[in-house]
């Protein structure tokens, strides 16, 4: 406990799924947290759940202009900002035909660009010892059909932290990705199947994990808290897998 106590954090996508338990377990190693959702509905949900104890912003980590305004913000409430977790993310997955421009920029402006300008704008406000956390995926590892442009999206972070590493540890900042396998979120309702075709889903998912089961929230959310700490010190420019063996077995 109080691992992470006298720090300033932000957690983007932060009302739900991984983020969500993240945002709790920030708070139980004495984080003071904000978090962003991009809905109204998320951010209400987690307003019961928080109170007063988290700052919440609406913000869409797609839209440059939120990033911006979204480190305006921050300024006003915090005096630095300790710890970075972008977990924010588009999981859209379709066949290569499928895709057009929108959606393949949708996904890109989510999971790569809105990333890049938040880092940018947050620039000022980060510590001389900042933990930056990118979300990659174990899918940057594999090759996952109907995967493309999510794997390319998350191929692109676990670059980033490499090169920003070496931009930025000068300045004492590190950037590292925490990068899970297969996870029990509700990201699998966003596909648009009915129960029965989620199910089978899951379970042929399930089949490509060596451990033959899919992660937990408090899994992830607990390897985001080491590597928010000052244990994860002497790690720079790294990729932490939580994915149950599928990249590595």
């Amino acid at each position: 406990m109080n691992r992470l106590k006298n720090k300033f954090a932000l957690i983007t996508g932060g009302t739900a799924g991984i983020g969500f338990e993240t945002a709790k377990q920030f708070l139980q190693e004495g984080a003071t947290l904000a978090i962003t959702g991009r809905s109204s509905k998320g951010l209400h949900l987690a307003k019961k759940k928080f109170g007063n104890d988290v700052f919440l912003i609406k913000s869409n980590a797609g839209v440059i202009e939120d990033q911006k305004a979204l480190a305006k913000q921050l300024v006003d409430i915090f005096p630095k900002l300790d710890i970075l977790y972008i977990n924010a993310g588009d999981v859209t997955h379709k066949p290569l035909e499928k895709w057009d421009e929108n959606s393949f920029d949708q996904v890109m402006n989510t999971n790569l660009k809105g990333p890049f300008f938040l880092i940018q704008s947050l620039l000022p406000l980060l510590s001389e010892s900042a933990s930056i956390i990118l979300c990659g995926s174990v899918s940057a590892q594999i090759g996952l059909p109907q995967s493309s442009v999510y794997a390319a999206s998350k191929a692109g972070l676990i670059s980033l932290a490499r090169t920003l590493s070496g931009e930025l540890k000068g300045r004492g900042i590190r950037v590292n990705t925490l990068s899970p396998g297969p996870t029990h979120t509700d990201a699998f309702k966003k596909f648009g199947l009915d129960q029965e075709q989620e199910e089978a889903l899951v379970e042929e998912v399930k089949n490509i994990i060596p451990l033959k089961r899919m992660g937990s929230t408090l899994e992830i959310a607990k390897a985001a808290v080491f590597m928010a700490s000052d244990e994860s010190t002497y790690m720079l420019g790294s990729e932490l897998l939580i994915d149950g063996g599928v990249g590595n077995v």
